[in-house]
C-alpha cells in the first residue's frame, strides 16, 4: 500500500516591515544631521626644478629661502642671511618668523615666492606651521582682524648640510 502524502494547505505570511521603515525614516535624517564630514585642505606646493639647482652661478635679485633646522630657522635672500631665529623655550619661534617675513614683504611687495628647506628629521607639524607663517599673517584693518597675504607661492625642498 502506498502511503499518500497529505498536503496541508500552507498559508504564506507577509513580512510586516512597517515598524522598520518608520525607524529608518527617523534614523537616517538624524544620522545625516549629526555626522561630521571631514574637511580636507589642500595646499599647492612647488618643488624646485632640477635646472634651478644647477644654476648656482646665476644670481637672482630675489630668492627668499627659509631653512628649518633642529635648533633654528634661518631666513635668507639668496646667500645673504636676513635673520637666524634660535629655539625659544625648546620650540621654534613662529611669531618672530612671521614678523621678519612681514618686513621682507614690505621691502619686496610684488614678490610672492618662498622656498622652505628643512632637515630630514623635522616634525611635520613644524613644517606646516612654517608654511602657515609664510603664507599669511593677521592684521587689524578698519576695526577688524583680517588675514593678509605674505608669500603664498611655496616651494619645498631639503636643507643643505
Amino acid at each position: 500500500m502506498r502511503r499518500r502524502r497529505i498536503r496541508r494547505p500552507t498559508t504564506t505570511t507577509e513580512l510586516n516591515i512597517t515598524a522598520f521603515m518608520n525607524l529608518m525614516v527617523v534614523l537616517v535624517p538624524f544620522l545625516l544631521m549629526t555626522a561630521v564630514f571631514s574637511h580636507l585642505t589642500i595646499l599647492e606646493l612647488n618643488l624646485p626644478s632640477p635646472e634651478s639647482a644647477g644654476a648656482g652661478n646665476q644670481k637672482a635679485a630675489f630668492d627668499l629661502k627659509m631653512i628649518i633646522r633642529q635648533q633654528s630657522i634661518t631666513v635668507q635672500n639668496g646667500s645673504s642671511i636676513i635673520k637666524n631665529i634660535p629655539l625659544q623655550q625648546g620650540q621654534h619661534n613662529f611669531k618672530l618668523l612671521s614678523q621678519i617675513l612681514l618686513q621682507v614683504k614690505a621691502k619686496y611687495e610684488d614678490k610672492q615666492a618662498i622656498t622652505i628647506l628643512s632637515e630630514a628629521n623635522i616634525p611635520y607639524e613644524v613644517l606646516v606651521q612654517a608654511m602657515d607663517a609664510s603664507r599669511t599673517y593677521f592684521t587689524f584693518k578698519e576695526g577688524s582682524i583680517i588675514e593678509a597675504e605674505l608669500f603664498p607661492a611655496i616651494s619645498i625642498g631639503d636643507a643643505p648640510k
